[in-house]
């Protein structure tokens, strides 16, 4: 697989900004960065092999730096997933190894689950390439963003491991508290289960499997520590209303009211459970301690409420400056690799949707799921993408062919307008976002010459409705570039509200 640079630097950028970040509140100031690879050095086209060389040296010296723990408190849910989505490309292509690394892969997969981009989202079905096993949503839109990276196969073993999750997590849901879930093991048991996998450990479908693990079982211990720690501070007020501050013994040390009132839940929660279970284990034993030795009566009091957390900052965020595009040139610059490589991107399209349409179910297979919309069929598209007869020389194989092409490219410009519009944030993936749909730009350009001779051996058999087919999809297509040549042209200051808009 040919990588693009360009589109690698914009992913190393912006990893690069996120641990700069971190590491500037970590130490409190800016971090020095190395000579070229300052925010506008990366702008610059000159010397991008050079550039990528330095990058990578300098990505390593931050990754020992980041530890897993930082990721985790760094992520909320106003983390733009655009910046999760280059982490997870990012920790994939290393291809380390290292239980840093694959806890970190973890941990931003697992953001990923946690947060769609649509609320809902991975609620829903797709097919698999074969058209029986299914995908998961979440599965298919992993493949998506790790379409340009090479990942490690996944063997029958392999395959047959995976299931494994379904049982854990059952046994993770049944658990009556937090002692039982911790005395089961389960957490240290899908640890080294998450080990053996080794590199393969990086494959979508190992992800979207461990993903929605750790989201379930996540919920289900903050749960049971939750519930634990509550009746704790219960215990702990009712004595000290009587005067007490001794609530009990765990591991021949006494547990005064005090202790209780210094313990912050939200802290602990936010430790990695693997590097944290001791603290949980005195938590879970003094509260079996306290149910079978309470220091006094328990009176029948409610739970105190827990404190809410509250959002931080009131301010809008600054809307990024962007340079004002000359789209004529851009087109011009447009290079044979750009064209093969979206080429490529264009057949992935249309095989995925050939799959969907096929084996959907016919009430429903003009509505294709796409990541982040819904791509809408006439019947006479999704009778193209059903055709078996692709491979035919006649005119029917040659409208269908048509056909196929024109819905792939208006798919593709609709997604990179989307990407666009999730990218304001992020100057170096929004340029790389425009620069794909300049590509995109200059195939319509073909497909709609090879269209136009398709029409004419139409009209010259007479075939009235493949003239009137290819003619509603070349409207949908130039509806489409419309769009793109609008929001791309834009002046800066009018691209956040006109991408708004292009849904």
């Amino acid at each position: 697989m040919v990588e693009d640079p360009k589109w690698e630097l914009a992913i190393l950028a912006t990893v690069q900004g996120f641990y700069e970040k971190l590491l500037q509140e970590s130490v409190g100031g800016e971090v020095p960065v190395p000579a070229g690879l300052e925010a506008v050095s990366l702008q610059s086209d000159d010397d991008i092999a050079g550039t990528l060389s330095s990058m990578h040296r300098w990505l390593r010296l931050l990754d020992l730096a980041i530890t897993p723990a930082m990721l985790r408190r760094a992520f909320t849910a106003d983390t733009d997933p655009e910046i999760a989505e280059a982490m997870l490309r990012y920790f994939t292509r290393k291809k380390d190894p290292s239980d840093t690394n694959r806890d970190k892969t973890d941990l931003v997969a697992t953001f990923l689950y946690r947060h769609p981009r649509v609320p809902g989202q991975w609620e829903r079905r797709g097919y698999g390439l074969d058209g029986s096993l299914p995908l998961s949503p979440f599965e298919i839109a992993l493949i998506e963003i790790l379409a340009d990276s090479e990942v490690p196969p996944l063997s029958e073993e392999q395959t047959q491991l995976l299931r494994q999750f379904d049982r854990l997590q059952e046994e993770a849901q049944n658990a009556r508290d937090l002692n039982a879930l911790l005395e089961s093991g389960i957490i240290v048991r899908v640890r080294e289960l998450k080990q053996s996998f080794d590199s393969s450990f990086y494959h979508p479908g190992v992800l979207a499997t461990i993903a929605p693990y750790n989201a379930a079982f996540g919920k289900r211990f903050d749960e049971l520590f939750l519930d634990a720690t509550a009746q704790i501070k219960r215990f702990a007020h009712e004595l000290e209303e009587q005067g007490g501050t001794i609530l009990g013994t765990v591991d021949g040390v006494d547990v005064t009211v005090e202790h209780i009132a210094a313990l912050r839940e939200s802290e602990l929660l936010r430790i990695d459970y693997s590097t944290a279970l001791e603290k949980f284990r005195r938590v879970s034993r003094l509260r079996r301690t306290l149910e079978q030795r309470p220091p006094m009566r328990r009176m029948p009091q409610p739970a105190a409420p827990l404190p809410r957390s509250t959002a931080s900052g009131n301010g809008e965020k600054p809307v990024p400056v962007r340079p004002q595009l000359d789209v004529a040139a851009m087109r011009a610059a447009v290079t044979p690799q750009q064209i093969s490589a979206e080429e490529t991107k264009l057949l992935r399209v249309e095989e995925s949707i050939r799959v969907f349409v096929r084996v959907a179910d016919p009430k429903f297979r003009q509505v294709v799921p796409m990541r982040f919309f819904n791509l809408i069929l006439t019947p006479a598209e999704a009778d193209a993408f059903s055709a078996d007869y692709l491979e035919e020389k006649s005119l029917q194989a040659q409208v269908a062919r048509a056909v196929l092409r024109l819905v792939a490219v208006v798919a593709r410009m609709t997604t990179e307008i989307e990407e666009l519009k999730r990218a304001q944030n992020s100057p170096s993936l929004w340029k790389l976002h425009a620069d794909s749909l300049i590509v995109v730009l200059e195939i319509e350009r073909g497909v709609h010459e090879t269209t136009g001779r398709v029409i004419t051996s139409a009209k010259q058999q007479g075939d009235a409705s493949a003239v009137e087919t290819l003619q509603a999809s070349q409207k949908k297509l130039n509806e489409c570039s419309d769009l793109v040549l609008k929001t791309l042209s834009a002046k800066p200051a009018e691209k956040l509200a006109g991408a708004a808009t292009a849904k």
